[in-house]
């Protein structure tokens, strides 16, 4: 027997944590792989607290790494809501490192994921909308949108060029 997630209708998630030598490249830095996976996992926490639903992971995009994270940091991974669609969850998701002896942080990572939520058969379901509150808020759903747009198009452009199977 599965139990429904109850919704918090939260659009926004804070994971906060150490950086730690597990998740050392061979450059003495945080291994991207290890970003990525901290950026996923926060973009299911928004997604499935939003919709009270499972959620699984159906694009991310548009991912940039500005600065590497150091072992040791506090990493502060933000994943916020922008746009949902009638069963999926655009979500924006910053990633911060911050220095704990000096207290000097700055952004490390972007991307954005979209999520879709499913039943316990795997099949796509309905998710709560969102309304903007802020202007804040309205200016990272447009901009949700017009990446849509843009990737609508691309994958149009890219299917001649997929793998045949």
């Amino acid at each position: 027997m599965t139990a429904k997630i109850e919704p918090c209708q939260d659009h926004e998630v804070t994971l906060r944590f150490v950086a730690e030598p597990a998740d050392e490249n061979l450059y003495g830095k945080v291994h991207g792989g290890a970003v990525m996976k901290w950026i996923d996992q926060a973009g299911y926490a928004c997604a499935t607290g939003w919709s009270g639903n499972l959620c699984v992971t159906v694009y991310v995009g548009g991912i940039r790494f500005y600065k590497p994270i150091l072992i040791g940091h506090l990493v502060e991974v933000r994943a916020r809501l922008m746009y949902t669609g009638r069963t999926s969850m655009h979500i924006a998701v910053d990633v911060l490192s911050r220095d704990l002896r000096t207290q000097e942080g700055h952004a490390t990572t972007h991307c954005v994921i979209v999520f879709v939520a499913i039943d316990t058969d795997g099949n796509p379901i309905e998710v709560p909308a969102w309304t903007p509150v802020t202007e804040e808020d309205m200016t990272l759903e447009n901009y949700a949108k017009r990446r849509l747009e843009l990737s609508q198009t691309l994958e149009l452009e890219r299917r001649p060029y997929l793998p045949k199977w």
